[in-house]
């Protein structure tokens, strides 16, 4: 007996970002303030990271109200109703419900019911792996449109007197429309992971070491008093971050990723209007640029002077920015890379909305 035809959804050869928007707290935190805390000063952070002052949203702001903001904004920007949304995706590391997803009730929020919702848990790259899933919706006609949200509340995870990453880090959120069009507007994906150095990004404690400490199934009470000495009284898991290993890695193995991107999408570093990188470190961009040979008219997005490094909302605020800036890089190529916890990574090559 034959098996009957089967419909399959029809397919779109072209993708692309269709608009942005951007969400940054008011309370904006100086190098300054920051040395209240660790034992460092205003020059050494400028040197050593480019950053000037980080946004941090206040404790009755959630990851879910940056999100609406920066979506709405991105919509707008489309000329898409929410209701037209065939999916929601949300990158983020700190939205502080394992369940259930920002994404869900970000769909809630913004009147997308009843489109499919979930999070990415990518960190840095975490934006740009959202493009990667949002471009093969489209493509495969499983959505007409899809809203990709990158949003960080890392205020929430940090310990402000660690010098590892605390000072580092900001809050914020960006969102794009994602849908299809009548040329290519998103190149291939370059994405991948290295598990092995999982340790170079990580958390302090894991819930269920929160849970067997808080109950004393765990540490004797002179651990308790060593951790209280050492600045470690509280339960709550913050995040810390092995800065050389990060570092070396970024620098030696991140630009060859941006360069196979270039490649995918069969274009060359003369082809690029704008350099996009997660806003990890300045030095980390410029020894980027350094690499990739980037000529002097591509204009290097360097949000994290002003914002600090926002984990994946790091690219589409810096993207945000740069067009409104810059509004006449609309409709030029710009090159994206993530990279972060995981550690993992992700690029790709995009027309600028």
């Amino acid at each position: 007996m034959s098996i009957p035809a089967m419909k399959q959804a029809p397919l779109r050869e072209h993708t692309k970002i269709l608009g942005i928007g951007a969400y940054r707290p008011e309370i904006v935190v100086t190098n300054e303030d920051v040395c209240q805390w660790i034992d460092s000063s205003d020059e050494w952070i400028r040197q050593r990271t480019g950053i000037v002052t980080r946004h941090r949203a206040p404790r009755e702001v959630s990851v879910i109200d940056m999100a609406e903001a920066a979506s709405r904004e991105a919509l707008a920007a489309a000329g898409i109703e929410a209701h037209q949304l065939g999916a929601v995706l949300v990158s983020t590391v700190t939205h502080p419900y394992a369940t259930p997803s920002a994404a869900a009730q970000l769909t809630d929020r913004i009147g997308a019911t009843p489109a499919p919702a979930y999070d990415i848990s990518a960190a840095c790259a975490g934006y740009c792996y959202g493009i990667a899933q949002a471009d093969a919706l489209v493509h495969a006609g499983s959505a007409e449109y899809v809203l990709v949200v990158g949003v960080e509340k890392l205020s929430d995870f940090i310990d402000n007197s660690d010098r590892t990453i605390s000072f580092l880090l900001g809050d914020g959120a960006g969102a794009v429309v994602i849908g299809p069009g009548e040329t290519a507007g998103i190149g291939p994906t370059v994405w991948g992971s290295d598990g092995s150095k999982h340790e170079a990004i990580r958390m302090t404690r894991s819930l269920t070491d929160v849970r067997d400490y808080a109950i004393g199934a765990v540490a004797t009470e002179s651990e308790r008093e060593q951790d209280v000495e050492a600045g470690r009284e509280s339960l709550w898991p913050t995040m810390r971050q092995d800065g050389p290993t990060v570092f070396r890695w970024a620098v030696w193995e991140m630009a060859k990723v941006a360069q196979r991107a270039l490649d995918a999408a069969g274009i060359t570093a003369e082809d690029l209007a704008v350099f996009l990188p997660h806003q990890a470190n300045i030095r980390i961009i410029d020894e980027m640029v350094k690499q990739l040979k980037l000529p002097e008219h591509v204009h290097v997005a360097r949000d994290i002077v002003d914002a600090g490094n926002t984990s994946a909302a790091s690219i589409p605020l810096a993207m945000h920015r740069t067009l409104a800036e810059n509004p006449s890089l609309s409709g030029k190529l710009g090159l994206q890379i993530g990279f972060g916890a995981g550690l993992v990574f992700g690029a790709q090559v995009v027309v600028l909305p």
